[in-house]
């Protein structure tokens, strides 16, 4: 509210010096008190960076309207000197506006279920596997898993859980290293690191017995980057597990206090990123792999957790998005134990494809041959690999991170973040989900193809023929 008021009462301020003589002067101190007393609210509960132009332009403009103030004279100023002036005033105080439309604090949405939505982070380490990151025999492979899952009615005024850490200072932590890595300055992702979500930190687990979604990030990405996606699953009866891979997320801050950061980068020649991004696909589907094990002792109660005896791992799907979409189909193809597998706009990154025996569902942006000529072949090669139905769905509208939750806080441009708003498309992106799970996990069976053609052009790959439908 204070970011609002020291808006209003700064375009006020300007309005003032325009008015009849009567007027001009309560206006003015009105309006230069309701800045006075917001700029103070908000500098004492910290001042968001968006605003700092408005609070820039009120410096300008309060010694400027002293005299107005006083009910003195106006100081007499050249045009050609006011009026460049006036326009840059005008400018800092339009900026704070624009500037928090376009990077705001995310508000997440309500997720449509039946079930109130927990949160719970644990970290394991895999002792037979050695850290690959690093030449010490002795580190071994330790990953960051957090849960959304569904729960039982939260009391009212909860806390919410923060968006991309267990703590303020781990959000902070992770969103400068997410900027970091995108080679953008800090202070842009501020606000992601100040969100809360829909979900409660350590809340009663619902009773009966769920169905286990593992996700894997983007390349650099983080376990929270799809939330929206996470909560809205888990509303629907579904217990999503979503890892940091260490080395490969942005940041991973460790139990111990230590921040792991990315080792990841390309490199400019397309064989050797090619062998890479293979190398760093094999490490997340082992990570996988790993986490469904964990899951099954912990539905034993051979490790200690609330959610012993809630877990279906029978009922398991492998997801991702990007390279963790990737990671996905290489786990499904090493693991009998997934049962279902859903490709958020990844391309394939395996060397050696072979037949898998698990339904996939792989959502697409439009993808221009001419800018990427093998993602689709690629894509459809593992699909047609698969003994069973699976899908392919090119939603129009979006970009590469329209499947994750860069829209509700990244700029509105389609280039970057697709042309469906702030949050169509994660919407289209939860449905589609929630249909494909219910079919292939839930027991829900029905025409799925009908199910999922209206969100976009559908390609149905069956074991031995392949049919389109649009969207």
């Amino acid at each position: 509210m204070p970011e609002i008021v020291v808006v209003l009462g700064t375009v006020l301020l300007v309005v003032a010096h325009r008015l009849p003589s009567r007027a001009r002067r309560p206006v003015a101190i009105g309006a230069a008190a309701v800045v006075l007393l917001s700029a103070t609210a908000l500098v004492l509960a910290g001042v968001r960076w968006q605003f700092v132009p408005v609070l820039a332009g009120a410096a300008i403009l309060l010694p400027v309207s002293l005299p107005v103030l006083l009910g003195r004279p106006a100081w007499r100023v050249p045009w050609w000197l006011a009026l460049p002036g006036w326009a840059v005033c005008a400018g800092l105080v339009a900026a704070g506006p624009v500037a928090s439309w376009a990077f705001p604090v995310p508000v997440f949405p309500e997720p449509s279920g039946r079930f109130p939505v927990g949160t719970l982070v644990l970290e394991w380490t895999d002792p037979g596997r050695p850290e690959p990151a690093t030449p010490d025999p002795d580190d071994r492979r330790t990953v960051v898993v957090q849960f959304w899952y569904p729960a039982q009615g939260s009391a009212a005024g909860a806390a919410r859980s923060v968006y991309l850490g267990r703590t303020e200072r781990e959000a902070r932590v992770v969103s400068g290293a997410a900027a970091d890595y995108l080679g953008a300055p800090a202070f842009l992702l501020d606000g992601a690191s100040t969100a809360r979500t829909r979900s409660v930190p350590g809340a009663a687990v619902a009773g009966g017995r769920f169905p286990v979604v593992l996700f894997s990030p983007g390349l650099g990405g983080v376990r929270t980057q799809n939330t929206a996606w996470a909560e809205e699953l888990a509303s629907l009866g579904y217990v999503v597990v979503a890892l940091d891979h260490p080395y490969d997320s942005a940041a991973v801050v460790l139990a111990d206090g230590r921040t792991v950061r990315t080792r990841v980068a390309a490199t400019g020649d397309d064989r050797e990123d090619e062998r890479r991004a293979a190398g760093w696909t094999a490490v997340r589907a082992d990570d996988l792999g790993f986490v469904l094990t964990q899951l099954g002792r912990l539905d034993r109660g051979e490790i200690a957790g609330p959610l012993t005896g809630r877990l279906d791992t029978a009922r398991a799907a492998v997801t991702g998005h990007s390279i963790g979409g990737a990671a996905a189909l290489r786990a499904a193809r090493q693991d009998s134990r997934f049962a279902a597998v859903i490709d958020l706009d990844g391309a394939p990154h395996d060397p050696e494809p072979r037949p898998f025996r698990q339904p996939v569902l792989a959502l697409t942006h439009p993808v221009d041959p001419a800018d990427n000529p093998t993602y689709i072949p690629r894509l459809t090669q593992v699909l047609e690999l698969s003994t069973a139905t699976s899908y392919r769905l090119t939603v129009p509208g979006t970009a590469h991170l329209t499947f994750t939750d860069a829209p509700l806080y990244l700029p509105p441009v389609p280039a970057l973040a697709g042309s469906l708003g702030r949050t169509e498309g994660l919407r289209i992106t939860a449905a589609t989900s929630a249909a494909f799970l219910d079919a292939t996990l839930g027991g829900k069976p029905g025409d799925l193809a009908a199910r999922l053609s209206p969100y976009g052009d559908l390609t149905v790959h069956h074991a031995d023929s392949e049919v389109r439908s649009g969207g």
